[in-house]
């Protein structure tokens, strides 16, 4: 290489140098323009997750069961809260049970009637009728469709705890006075603990309780558990809504075998439940 080359390159040097330094603290400013613009907190926000739960409702299964007929209350009362029978029902269902003369609904139990009795298809209790304000004796068009549970997600709120913890108080010593020795007082009896809540029986059964009736009257279905109570069984009365309409189911047990199921059975249409069924829960 001559020496015209090498003075140019010499000559050079300081000026690649100067641009590369300005290129490299553009570089780190820009950085900085880009942090603040907010890039960091939109990754961090794009990172959060929303937590759900499930929530089981009722919801209509008209392909299990749906009719549409006349329906009837003979006048006569009833046990067994709410419910009506129709003829081609094959298995107890929980069905919801609308006036469509009113629009008054009402939920309950449905079984099956025999095909040949007279009158319209579609018989009701004497609770049923009330609900849905029928008359006895005057037919009412009613549709009758069954419910099913399922499961839905619905956003949880944020429950997470406050990890703020706040300092201690100052804490100060004190002498404690000197304890007298007790010479005739009789030792103090300890307090004696609630009795803990006997636990649930297994069962191995698919359908271990007894369903004795849906009640559109909360009262009403107290009182028929307070008869299972008093026959020496164990009632329990369910609270569901479905549209913001409320209802009361009762149910016995759980029995743990299918022996004991039946004389559950037994006991409670022996109590006038006679259209008592085997639940899941």
């Amino acid at each position: 290489m001559d020496r015209h080359k090498v003075s140019f390159f010499s000559q050079a040097r300081p000026l690649l140098m100067a641009t590369t330094a300005f290129v490299v603290l553009a570089t780190l400013s820009g950085c900085d323009a880009v942090d603040g613009l907010g890039f960091g907190q939109k990754e961090a926000s794009a990172t959060a997750s929303t937590s759900t739960k499930l929530v089981e409702r009722d919801v209509e299964a008209p392909d299990v069961f749906s009719v549409t007929d006349q329906g009837l209350w003979d006048g006569r009362p009833s046990l067994g809260g709410v419910w009506v029978a129709h003829p081609d029902v094959s298995d107890p269902e929980r069905v919801i049970i609308r006036n469509e003369a009113n629009g008054k609904f009402v939920i309950g139990a449905l079984f099956r009637r025999e095909r040949d009795l007279p009158g319209p298809n579609l018989q009701m209790s004497s609770d049923a009728a009330a609900a849905l304000d029928v008359l006895a004796g005057a037919p009412a068009p009613l549709n009758v469709t069954a419910l099913r549970r399922e499961e839905v997600d619905t956003p949880a709120e944020d429950s997470a705890p406050d990890t703020t913890v706040e300092a201690p108080a100052a804490v100060t010593e004190t002498a404690l006075a000197p304890v007298e020795a007790a010479t005739s007082a009789a030792p103090e009896t300890p307090p004696t603990a609630p009795p803990a809540p006997a636990p649930a029986k297994a069962s191995s059964l698919s359908k271990p309780y007894v369903q004795i009736g849906i009640f559109s009257v909360e009262t009403n279905a107290n009182r028929s558990a307070n008869q299972m109570r008093s026959a020496g069984m164990l009632p329990t009365v369910k609270r569901s809504e479905i549209n913001g309409k409320a209802f009361w189911r009762v149910v016995v047990g759980p029995a743990s075998t299918k022996t004991e199921l039946t004389a559950l059975m037994k006991s409670i249409k022996a109590e006038g439940f006679s259209d008592a069924y085997a639940v899941s829960n």
